[in-house]
């Protein structure tokens, strides 16, 4: 017997999962369903998602602008960290799925909803993403999430119920993959892509151009940084999503950033994901080329060693941590003095560094100079390094003693 729940707000793309979970629910619960969908600037279009939401049996359907509060509050301060998965992976799914809950407990409240629901998978990293989120900040909140509880257990069960009951969904068995999108990526999940031995294939992707066949002429661009921010291209200032989204087309117009890997889930399995994340790419690079010349080398040795905990957090759904809070505040406070322009060389799926510059530089070409110079003494290096050598000849030492 199901629990009795009067009002649930269901997070709803208008895909085949959701769509379905949609009439799933009411049929399930006995229950209104409001549904909240995020305009974070996937590529998908959402004109029709309020209507089609209506047409399934929802009694309200939001539909949310959220594109500038998902780069300034959410993409900006990872970037800030140079935030990276396993070593690849720029968590632009995992980033977005704090803020989706926290705006679907922001419409519970307004609606007085007793519940919310999702349509991750029990077998994916989602789930946790979103009710950690959940819980953070309702702690009683009643959670829903259909694919641990029906028998609909493959996406062909998925299609089939959602030719049954009419629903209308993008979903065909022409393309049986998952995709996710926002404005910082595209991901290719599950079907044809299940075996990490096949390539995928070249029509799958939406935001970059195959890097054979950019553009044979080279793109300068130069990006402003203020605080670890980046505020303007080529010296045109632009909000956090117009300039992600510029980066976005300027990458993919020159094959940047599709990668392809098998990552290790939170709940213990591997999974492969094929990735288009072309202004992320550029920004991570052209941020690492900003501190290059204005940061000190400790605090960017102590910053790059929390980098892993900070994208594993992010990754595993604690973004409304308190190990979060502590570790995002150390890192706002490194990028003070982040601030100045690099420019950068867009080819054939390279974004290549070329130059830096800022008022807060730390590069002083008098102490690096190969030239004459009277501002540092090379043969103070003698005691420098005979100091470092002293534990590493004491222990050889003792080898040959003993």
């Amino acid at each position: 017997m199901a629990e009795k729940i009067n009002k649930v707000v269901l997070a709803y793309s208008g895909g085949l999962d959701t769509s379905v979970i949609l009439r799933w629910l009411i049929e399930t619960y006995d229950c209104e369903v409001v549904t909240f969908s995020a305009d974070i600037g996937q590529t998908d279009s959402l004109a029709n998602v309020e209507a089609n939401a209506m047409k399934t049996g929802a009694v309200k359907a939001y539909v949310d602008d959220l594109k500038e509060e998902f780069v300034r509050d959410y993409v900006f301060p990872a970037f800030r960290a140079n935030v990276i998965y396993e070593g690849q992976y720029l968590l632009g799914t995992s980033i977005a799925r704090p803020l989706i809950a926290k705006r679907q407990m922001e419409i519970a409240a307004i609606e007085g909803a007793d519940a919310v629901s999702h349509g991750a998978t029990g077998k994916g990293n989602d789930q946790v993403r979103f009710e950690l989120g959940y819980y953070a900040i309702k702690p009683d909140i009643k959670i829903v999430a259909p694919w641990r509880e029906w028998d609909l257990n493959s996406r062909t069960a998925l299609m089939a119920f959602a030719e049954k009951h009419g629903i209308k969904v993008p979903t065909t068995h022409a393309k049986p993959y998952s995709t996710d999108g926002n404005l910082l990526h595209i991901s290719y999940e599950g079907g044809i892509l299940e075996d990490p031995w096949a390539g995928p294939p070249d029509d799958i992707f939406e935001l970059t151009v195959s890097p054979k066949d950019a553009p044979d002429t080279p793109e300068t661009v130069e990006i402003t940084f203020e605080a670890g921010d980046p505020v303007a291209i080529n010296g045109t200032v632009l909000s956090p999503a117009k300039l992600l989204a510029e980066l976005n087309r300027l990458g993919g117009k020159h094959g940047i950033g599709r990668v392809d890997i098998v990552e290790n889930r939170f709940v213990g399995m591997k999974s492969r994901g094929v990735y288009e994340t072309p202004g992320g790419t550029i920004l991570r690079l052209a941020h690492m080329g900003m501190e290059s010349i204005t940061m000190d080398r400790e605090v960017m040795h102590l910053r790059d060693s929390m980098i892993p905990r900070y994208a594993e957090l992010i990754y595993n759904g604690f973004w409304f941590s308190p190990e979060m809070e502590i570790l995002q505040g150390m890192i706002d406070s490194t990028q003070k003095n982040v601030s100045g322009v690099v420019r950068l060389e867009l080819y054939k799926g390279n974004c290549i560094l070329r130059g830096r510059k800022s008022d807060h530089s730390l590069y002083s070409e008098a102490h690096a100079t190969f030239e004459d110079d009277d501002v540092y003494s090379q043969a103070d290096a003698e005691g420098f390094i005979r100091l470092n050598a002293l534990r590493l000849r004491i222990r050889k030492l003792m080898q040959q003693k003993g």
